[in-house]
């Protein structure tokens, strides 16, 4: 079985009983960037064979961890931080599970993306979510996109992009659109920012030193 495992997006003591288990009784887990799983798992004092599996060696892995499932291997894929196959690897591998019939189960847990949306303080009957914007291709098309979406609509965005990001957002949306900014979530200094597109530009001008992952969450249109 191939299990998705959530792993903490900062807080350590964020993560569950039940994936410290399938993590120790695995038979190899599938880890992002190894270095800074291995930070988790000695936390942890969890001793399970640890292997690479990033965006760069995805395709060329899966072959061989189909091989090793299909020889009956139990094997938990993790991300740095988070859910895998949210903004992370981890798709291409499910597909191939499926399309095998081997059994793959998912665990609840860590995501930016729900507490964000949650203390956005913005309607969350319905969301749309958006994940990393191209950096060229498609981009303003994208924003054109989500400017006219009526739900509101969640984005990540890495920290040096943050105010370019918001001015975009503004010339699609109006400087008036509701937002929020959040930052370093569960982690000592979280930060949560309200207010519309324009006010949210002033609190993060051009060339503030912005450090950590970013989510904005962005009100529909009226």
């Amino acid at each position: 079985m191939l299990y998705i495992v959530p792993t903490p997006i900062g807080n350590l003591e964020d993560i569950s009983l039940r994936a410290l288990k399938v993590l120790r009784e695995v038979d190899l887990i599938l880890a992002e960037d190894t270095r800074t799983s291995r930070v988790l798992l000695k936390h942890f004092d969890i001793r399970t064979p640890v292997r690479s599996f990033h965006a760069f060696n995805e395709h060329k892995a899966v072959d061989g961890i189909m091989r090793q499932l299909e020889q009956g291997a139990d094997i938990a894929l993790i991300s740095d931080a988070g859910t895998p196959g949210i903004s992370d690897p981890g798709f291409l591998l499910t597909r191939a599970c499926r399309l095998a019939g081997i059994p793959v189960t998912c665990l609840p847990g860590p995501t930016a993306l729900i507490p964000a949306l949650v203390v956005s303080g913005l309607p969350t009957d319905r969301f749309y979510f958006a994940g990393f914007l191209p950096h060229k291709k498609g981009r303003k098309k994208l924003l054109q996109d989500l400017a006219g979406r009526q739900e509101t609509f969640v984005l990540y965005e890495s920290p040096h992009r943050l105010s370019r990001c918001l001015g975009e957002l503004a010339a699609a949306c109006g400087p008036d659109r509701q937002a929020t900014v959040c930052r370093e979530l569960t982690k000592l200094h979280e930060e949560i920012v309200h207010g519309t597109l324009d006010e949210l530009q002033t609190q993060f001008p051009p060339g503030k030193k912005v450090r950590g992952e970013v989510v904005i969450v962005v009100s529909g249109r009226e």
